[in-house]
């Protein structure tokens, strides 16, 4: 017998759900119809644990490590594709695919600074075909010209010069993909500069990157195809003392140019959280990208789970209404499970944690606090938490058409029989 709620079991569960709900003045359809159209950005190097098809016996450097070994890592872009299907299948809503630029799909040898839309071709026509958008990132790491720890702001002109055009590169071809696709590419620069020691000269690197960066951005590009982002780091494997492009940095540069900026979950100190500055920086910057991930002890990329932190940052995204401003995208390679998997359950979480900010009677909420009820504001936040949040996600699920509960287990470990196994 199938352990599996059934339509009937899932639709009165929700019926019972959507009257508690509605006793606290929150409309549960209202809910689901803000969260069906969001489209989470799903990160392309879960799949192949950031190898990318440029050269698939390289290293990985700048400080990236997956860890694990599980079978059934994909090979090809072709694989990739099929691996990205599976689990978009298993994800309620249309969701968007994150591209590394070592991802292109070609037979040539092509050195990044001379990578072109031709290279990522095959990449279009499947996201027209499923209605992706695609969102880019030059690979700045796993490179003979980034061994020493510097890229965009390397004190040797040349090598600086080549990472300036590769940068540029992926600008076009991130508004390559928002020309093909109708829906604008965020085109994210992060470089993995920095030293492991303590250095002399901590100007000078950050003069060079702030001159490479303007030197990329100079040509402009219409916001309708391409969205330039920044991304800064705390420290990382072998920049542990000096990261050149900080938090400090890139607030900085993208207040100045007005570009979207870049909050990685995992990219600050481990007893901070990029919810609170949400509402700081939207006053200053036109839009924000988040790389959603969740960090053990480090910026380690674990899969992301329904934790604080994860309600925190759905939270502030809608309490301040900024759904219209705010890109989400993922950020997480385990090795160490089932790849599919990893995509579905972090994505699930991720719009799980969104439907939960979503079921708050946030003008409610508001009045309470202007009237200075705080013991109200807090009883009603706490008493949110008990809330039939699961009926409703349950029953959004069998609205989207995907699997309700641990059900999508079922598919995977089937993918798993009969795609990962033939791989090994």
């Amino acid at each position: 017998m199938s352990t599996h709620p059934t339509n009937s079991q899932i639709e009165n569960a929700y019926a019972l759900a959507k009257e508690r709900y509605a006793a606290l003045g929150i409309n549960t359809d209202a809910a689901l119809a803000q969260l069906a159209p969001v489209a989470i950005s799903l990160h392309c190097w879960q799949g192949d644990d950031v190898i990318g098809f440029e050269d698939p016996d390289a290293a990985l450097g700048g400080g990236i490590m997956a860890t694990g070994n599980y079978p059934g890592k994909a090979r090809t872009p072709a694989e990739l594709r099929q691996d990205l299907d599976q689990a978009y299948k298993l994800i309620p809503g249309t969701h968007r695919l994150n591209l590394h630029a070592i991802y292109l799909d070609t037979d040539e040898k092509v050195p990044r600074n001379e990578i072109e839309p031709k290279h990522f071709a095959t990449w279009a026509d499947w996201a027209k075909q499923n209605q992706h958008g695609i969102d880019f990132n030059p690979t700045c790491f796993s490179h003979p010209l980034a061994e020493d720890g510097f890229t965009l702001s390397h004190h040797d002109e040349s090598i600086r010069q080549f990472w300036i055009e590769h940068c540029i590169a992926s600008r076009e071809i991130g508004a390559y993909f928002g020309r093909e696709l109708g829906t604008p590419a965020v085109t994210n620069i992060w470089i993995p500069d920095g030293y492991k020691d303590t250095p002399v000269d901590r100007m000078g690197p950050r003069q060079r990157l702030q001159a490479a960066l303007d030197t990329i951005l100079a040509e402009p590009i219409d916001k309708q195809y391409n969205l330039d982002a920044v991304e800064c780091k705390l420290f990382g494997i072998g920049s542990e003392s000096y990261v050149v492009g900080s938090h400090e940095f890139y607030m900085g540069y993208a207040v100045k140019n007005q570009t979207v900026l870049t909050l990685d979950a995992g990219h600050f100190h481990p007893t901070e959280t990029i919810s609170d500055k949400i509402s700081s920086m939207l006053l200053y910057v036109p839009e924000l990208l988040l790389h959603v991930s969740r960090g053990v002890r480090w910026d380690s990329d674990h899969v992301v789970t329904l934790t604080d932190d994860l309600q925190a940052i759905m939270h502030a995204i809608v309490r301040g209404g900024f759904l219209d401003r705010v890109h989400i995208g993922l950020d997480f390679f385990d090795a160490s499970i089932n790849r599919v998997a990893a995509w579905t359950i972090g994505t699930r979480n991720a719009l799980r944690g969104l439907l939960l900010a979503l079921l708050e009677p946030g003008e409610q909420m508001r009045e309470l606090e202007l009237a200075g009820d705080y013991t109200a504001r807090l009883a009603m936040l706490e008493e949110l938490k008990g809330m039939p949040f699961g009926a409703v996600w349950d029953y959004y699920c069998m609205q989207q058409d995907v699997p309700v509960g641990v059900a999508y287990l079922d598919d995977i470990h089937t993918y798993e029989k009969q795609v990962f196994a033939e791989r090994e």
